[in-house]
């Protein structure tokens, strides 16, 4: 959600899933400080925390998780788009967890967006690379 905290769970599991819920995520992207603040404790230890740290202004106050910080609302504006902001981010997790394919991210967009917008693969590709390399550094 653009202008306000809003969150999400994604479950990804070759096996049916049972529940949605999840109380302890073995990742979280926290796109700004409130989400930060709201959802850095339920990271399981071990687990990713990616931060966005073109909107974050403090560190993160956790030890025992691996802290993946990508400037995506900078590099979306960059690419000159910043609603991909999240594809920036969604390439970090893709880096720094292995959960799933740089290519079956592609393939996904590819299948599920609609005709008038699959002129955006290009920059939804672009954002997810800048993604996977600010978490490489």
């Amino acid at each position: 959600m653009r202008g306000g905290t809003a969150n999400c769970t994604v479950i990804v599991s070759e096996r049916e899933i049972g529940s949605p819920v999840v109380s302890s995520p073995s990742c979280v992207v926290a796109m700004n400080l409130p989400s930060l603040d709201k959802f850095e404790k339920a990271v399981k230890p071990g687990g990713v925390l990616v931060i966005n740290s073109s909107l974050v202004t403090r560190e993160p106050k956790r030890q025992d998780v691996t802290v993946v910080k990508v400037p995506a609302t900078g590099v979306a504006n960059e690419l000159g788009n910043a609603r991909v902001a999240n594809m920036v981010a969604l390439g970090a997790v893709v880096e720094a967890t292995g959960v799933v394919t740089p290519d079956s991210v592609l393939e996904a967009l590819r299948k599920n967006l609609p005709a008038h917008r699959q002129n955006l693969l290009p920059l939804n590709r672009e954002a997810i690379e800048k993604g996977r390399d600010a978490a490489r550094k």
